[in-house]
């Protein structure tokens, strides 16, 4: 196998057994990069010197038999996480040559546990879309169909990983957009609790719903990773002290003991592609011929949940973004004399046009008269949604669902119609709004060849139940072992 195409699991013990080095696979990733990104715009910024400088230390460490998991392993990070001196842009102009004076904590853990940062993976602007077109610099490309989307706002990490241009990633997730692109791309995805991972230095979209999490080419991977990030961080003041368990070394083995829950209103769902319930049906089956036994179970305000959240996340998106104004740093209109002029100007230009959609959707949402009405009500929603998830696990362990009512859509196909890109988010943001887990895994392919992904959601601070299921269901089946046709 060529090393750019290992897994994480394999190469931490090739490296282990010294037998490859950390420099070398580093410059396989490299040379991959150079091959296929040119097709695929995974990258915004490639720190070639600096991962080969970091897998030389790597090198040292595991010589010195002073190695974890990660040490010498190929990662790559959305660029929306500070990196200490290296460019991050959120994928946008605004913040076009803003270079962090620090790192994000989970960019520290993944330095202390020897990893080598690659570079910086392309999204959505600011996180705010689901097909990674929404970028102020280049729009990624599917490696399984280069004509399709990759998902989002994740979509050049999940593109990166599945055309082995790292090892493994990390993404945010704030209404899917780990889990989605994730399904779209063939790889793996998990959402965290939230709080379960820390967001110092991650750059906020909408701070009650973003979450960090890595996306691998295995549950394993994706355990191995997390393992390294999790965790209390007095940094972030919703960073939650609760034990982390040692994800990758849950046992494999059959789901005798676990109940899964199918919600009825998702069968239900408007836009479902018969061959995606079709996927997921056949995942269901192969779960229950694992020992798990099925239940049916309610969700019944699901169809709130996509009103709800493009209330919450846009008017928090305006709060948020209100610090990009061109006084203290990222871009700035230089050519107006007057403050409201430069704001404006800079505004205008340094933002998007979906951001700016969402900037004033949230504005509009927030402002005197309205608040009570939209954001207060969006909230009392959210609350009906967490319960029905409380509701759900009180007869099951996990909920299975699909991940995106559709295979990966045509680059453009909904830049004219935002509506139907809000709506792909039917499945996945349910979790965000009850600060849940979930996890997408491949379980198939469209009749064109698209990967399908089925997601698992646990009770809160469970993740190693969305871990025993997912690898359980990956080792029944030989899905993850395909490669996109890129080359």
């Amino acid at each position: 196998m060529k090393l750019h195409a290992l897994t994480i699991k394999q190469a931490s013990g090739l490296l282990k057994n010294k037998e490859i080095s950390s420099v070398e696979l580093t410059r396989a990733v490299l040379d991959r990069i150079d091959a296929v990104d040119g097709k695929v715009g995974a990258y915004l910024t490639v720190d070639a010197d600096g991962a080969l400088d970091q897998a030389q230390a790597a090198d040292h460490r595991l010589a010195a038999g002073d190695a974890q998991p990660l040490t010498g392993i190929p990662l790559g990070i959305k660029d929306l996480m500070c990196t200490r001196g290296l460019r991050t842009t959120c994928a946008s102009k605004m913040l076009e040559n803003f270079v962090p004076p620090y790192d994000a904590t989970v960019v520290t853990r993944l330095k202390n546990a020897g990893a080598v940062i690659v570079g910086k993976l392309n999204m959505d602007e600011f996180a705010m879309g689901s097909t990674t077109e929404h970028s102020g610099f280049q729009v990624t490309r599917n490696p399984w169909n280069l004509d399709r989307i990759p998902g989002g706002s994740s979509g050049g990490s999940a593109a990166a990983v599945s055309a082995d241009m790292c090892l493994g990633a990390l993404g945010s997730d704030t209404g899917g957009s780990i889990r989605q692109p994730a399904s779209h791309c063939g790889v793996v995805g998990i959402k965290p609790t939230y709080g379960r991972v820390s967001r110092f230095g991650l750059v906020a979209f909408a701070s009650s719903l973003d979450q960090i999490g890595p996306l691998g080419k295995t549950v394993a991977d994706c355990a191995i990773m997390l393992d390294a990030i999790a965790g209390h961080d007095p940094k972030d003041s919703t960073s939650v002290a609760e034990p982390v368990p040692a994800f990758a070394s849950i046992a494999e083995g059959g789901l005798a003991d676990v109940v899964v829950g199918i919600p009825k209103e998702f069968s239900q769902a408007q836009g479902l592609d018969p061959q995606v319930g079709a996927a997921v049906e056949r995942a269901v089956a192969t779960i229950e011929s694992l020992g798990a036994r099925c239940i049916e179970v309610s969700l019944p305000h699901t169809d709130h949940a996509v009103a709800a959240y493009y209330v919450i996340a846009p008017s928090e998106a305006s709060s948020n973004l209100a610090r990009y104004d061109g006084v203290k740093y990222g871009a700035r209109d230089k050519t107006q004399t007057d403050l409201l002029g430069m704001y404006r100007r800079t505004r205008s230009q340094g933002f998007g046009a979906e951001v700016q959609r969402r900037i004033i959707l949230g504005t509009y949402a927030l402002s005197a008269g309205y608040y009570d009405a939209y954001y207060g009500k969006a909230s009392q929603v959210r609350t009906l949604i967490k319960n029905d998830f409380q509701s759900a696990f009180a007869s099951c362990d996990a909920i299975l669902s699909p991940v995106a009512p559709t295979p990966a859509y045509p680059i453009g196909a909904t830049l004219e119609d935002p509506l139907t890109m809000y709506l792909s988010d039917i499945f996945t943001l349910s979790a965000n709004l009850a600060g849940i887990p979930g996890i997408s895994v491949p379980c198939g392919f469209s009749d064109d060849g698209l990967p399908i992904g089925l997601q698992v959601m646990g009770r809160h601070f469970n993740e190693a139940m969305l871990f025993k299921i997912a690898r359980a269901f990956e080792a029944a089946q030989t899905i993850a072992d395909q490669k996109p046709p890129i080359g």
